[in-house]
């Protein structure tokens, strides 16, 4: 595996887990909560560019998971900030996010062991 793939990778896992953090905190703390709000959209932003850097990288995503989709989430929040959907991006992060979680496992594996142990 690419290092700089190896290491998106790295930031990705660690991005999922802050977001899951805040899925913790609930639905109701998240929806009246315009600090939790901003910080779910700067982890989308981030996973989005994230994304984009790896589709160029040509890491095929595994199931469940499209580039893609998260890149046009990240243009979305960025240049339509006005009209995001809280119901929708928690939907993000408490359903999609988890399941990227699950689904880039082997990919995290991988990246660390392209990286070493000091790598996670």
């Amino acid at each position: 595996m690419d290092r700089r793939a190896a290491k998106e990778l790295l930031h990705i896992e660690g991005w999922l887990a802050r977001s899951a953090e805040i899925v913790d905190r609930g639905k109701d703390a998240y929806l009246s909560d315009a600090l939790l709000q901003e910080a779910g959209d700067s982890l989308m932003m981030k996973l989005g560019e994230a994304a984009n850097r790896l589709s160029r990288l040509n890491v095929l995503a595994p199931d469940g998971v499209e580039w893609a989709l998260a890149v046009a989430n990240r243009n979305f929040i960025i240049h339509q900030y006005d009209q995001i959907n809280r119901g929708l991006t928690w939907g993000t992060l408490s359903v999609d996010l988890p399941a990227w979680r699950v689904s880039l496992t082997s990919l995290v594996v991988k990246a660390k062991d392209t990286l070493g142990p000091d790598s996670g």
